[in-house]
């Protein structure tokens, strides 16, 4: 996991999903980590109010705040108070304070930051981060619909947004994302109506609750990891009912998905860089990685472009594009590159070769050294035989998809040109 929004993010992990996600547990809470915040604790002087955890990641906590000044609900990163995460704090608020100068409207589809300030805490000097209140994530989305692809009219909703925050992100300010993923976008709604603060009429809270006085919000760690491990437990006994009481099948069925806004935003810049000011080698989250990062020839916007095809392909299938493993006498990389060339045709020898790590992976002929026999199954074939689409869809959107999913990133379409594609319009 990661910051407000992935190691730096609004990407975080909240324990309300499936009864999956882990506390952050209590090791965290010393100096230099986390603060440890308590509904009804004020920040920045009083004017906000933390309401409830929404979430954690390796660099921070996120919670709901109210706004005491605009009467507004807002999220409230608190970052570990050690130097390297307050570096990491200030170079995410370098990059957000210019999304939100560029975007007056707030019309471009990232991440809007509000404010920024220090808390002073027993564990240390910690940055803290305003950003507005969104909603779920597409993983979220993707999960709650099963697994099961959400549908191409729904995708082309959420791909028109995603492609207006990266033209904007790339063409106007120079910034590379450089960890796109579902986690990573969120809806600006909540997919149920009662986690929203403001359609659930949620009252905030002003005071800090005294004891169990409120529903036990302030509780040990201790009952916090025996009240999950009981619902983990409860989960598990629920599922095991829905099989042998021979609803398995019905319960695999994708739900009704009307009536939740798929507006959304890209968020977490804890990794994002300055095009012309590349901080690392090695970016994107394994699956959503582009082959010209993993063989080492650099990167530039044009890598957010293939994490934006592959979270495309996941939205319209449920399923991961690339899903690499390490296997028996090769490294998670080859398998990678072995499952991209399986559907996307073998990689051009020019660009297999050009990488710092090429070496490690490929021959002077530029085929993969260790897996010498590829099965090769197109993208418009692979959306036809596995997910059923019909041969009009599935070459409708490959037509999109494809020019993405080029090897040669300089060939990919921007973002700008994608949003004039006839698939999206």
């Amino acid at each position: 996991m990661a910051s407000l929004f992935g190691t730096g993010g609004y990407g975080y992990s909240s324990g309300s999903s499936d009864g999956e996600d882990e506390d952050e547990g209590t090791e965290g809470y010393r100096k230099g980590g986390y603060h440890a915040a308590r509904p009804g604790d004020r920040f920045a002087g009083g004017r906000f109010v933390a309401q409830r955890k929404l979430g954690w990641g390796n660099f921070s906590t996120v919670w709901l705040a109210y706004d005491t000044l605009h009467s507004r609900f807002v999220a409230l990163k608190i970052q570990k108070s050690a130097r390297d995460y307050a570096h990491a704090a200030l170079h995410e608020i370098e990059l957000l304070s210019a999304v939100a100068k560029g975007d007056p409207t707030n019309s471009k589809c990232v991440l809007r930051l509000l404010d920024h300030f220090k808390h002073v805490g027993p564990n240390g000097h910690h940055v803290c981060l305003v950003t507005e209140f969104l909603g779920d994530s597409l993983l979220r989305l993707i999960r709650y619909n099963r697994n099961k692809g959400i549908g191409l009219s729904r995708v082309k909703e959420i791909c028109r947004s995603l492609l207006v925050g990266l033209d904007y992100l790339h063409r106007e300010l120079g910034i590379i994302h450089t960890d796109l993923k579902p986690e990573n976008v969120l809806l600006v709604s909540t997919i149920n109506p009662a986690k929203d603060p403001v359609r659930s009429g949620f009252t905030p809270i002003l005071d800090r609750p005294v004891g169990s006085q409120y529903r036990g919000t302030v509780i040990s760690f201790s009952e916090k990891m025996l009240k999950m491990r009981a619902r983990r437990a409860v989960a598990k006994i629920s599922q095991r009912r829905v099989s042998l009481g021979g609803f398995a099948a019905e319960f695999e069925k994708e739900r009704n998905l009307d009536g939740i806004s798929l507006k959304c935003k890209i968020v977490d810049f804890g990794n994002a860089c300055w095009a012309d000011q590349q901080l690392a080698g090695e970016i994107q989250t394994r699956q959503y990685r582009a082959p010209e990062v993993i063989i080492g020839s650099g990167y530039s916007c044009s890598a957010d472009m293939w994490s934006f095809a592959c979270i495309a392909f996941e939205l319209a299938t449920g399923d991961l594009l690339f899903a690499p493993k390490n296997c028996q006498g090769c490294s998670e990389d080859e398998d990678h590159l072995a499952l991209m060339m399986e559907t996307l045709g073998k990689m051009p020898r020019k660009i297999a070769t050009s990488g710092t790590r090429s070496k490690d992976y490929f021959d002077r002929h530029g085929d993969l050294k260790r897996i010498r026999r590829l099965k090769f199954w197109p993208l418009d074939c692979v959306l036809v035989e596995r997910y059923n689409f019909t041969e009009a869809d599935a070459q409708g959107f490959t037509d999109f998809l494809r020019p993405i999913l080029d090897f040669t990133p300089e060939n990919r379409p921007s973002a700008a040109q994608c949003l004039k594609h006839p698939w999206l319009n």
